[in-house]
């Protein structure tokens, strides 16, 4: 049986959370004057939409009342999203963060700034500077996404039309321009 307050909160929450399709990241309770907060974060491939954040609060409400695990003190209970700065730590956390620019500093020491293009129970390949670079989780020491302001769609074309093909400035089919009237 566990032991510490954090551990039984989690043995708590997640069956909790996996009901309603998210994984418990994290749970935390910290002082907040008389009151405590307790902090739940959760977070799913694709995101979490405010429904599932809905029903995580209102079960997680329910499980902490039927427990004992928070005490007789009052607490604010908050369930949220990882923020940006969340370290990548689980695969799952590299596998939803594909696209995205990450800072990763290795085990050996140094540094590599690169797009995570796939995560794979084994590591990550990131495209650093249009070379792809395999980095095998044992070997990250920490891992951050980097935020991007202004960040350009690679899909998209100059003028912002990603459909027009050339010479089809108006989006209209071509082929039957050389038609007679």
């Amino acid at each position: 049986m566990s032991t510490t307050q954090r551990d039984r909160l989690r043995e708590l929450l997640e069956p909790v959370a996996a009901g309603a399709g998210v994984d418990l990241e994290d749970v935390s309770v910290s002082p907040a004057g008389k009151r405590r907060v307790l902090r739940i974060v959760v977070d799913a491939d694709g995101g979490v939409d405010l429904d599932a954040v809905a029903a995580v609060s209102r079960k997680s409400s329910e499980a902490l009342d039927a427990s004992d695990v928070m005490g007789s003190q009052p607490y604010v209970l908050e369930v949220t999203t990882p923020g940006v700065d969340r370290p990548l730590t689980a695969e799952r956390h590299w596998r939803r963060s594909v696209g995205r620019l990450v800072e990763v500093q290795l085990v050996e020491g140094g540094k590599v700034t690169g797009r995570v293009k796939a995560a794979d129970a084994d590591g990550v390949d990131l495209d650093v500077d249009g070379t792809t670079r395999r980095v095998a989780y044992a070997d990250v020491a920490k891992a951050a996404v980097q935020i991007e302001f202004n960040r350009k769609n690679a899909d998209a074309d100059n003028d912002g039309d990603a459909d027009a093909t050339p010479g089809d400035e108006d989006g209209e089919d071509t082929d039957d321009m050389n038609e007679e009237a």
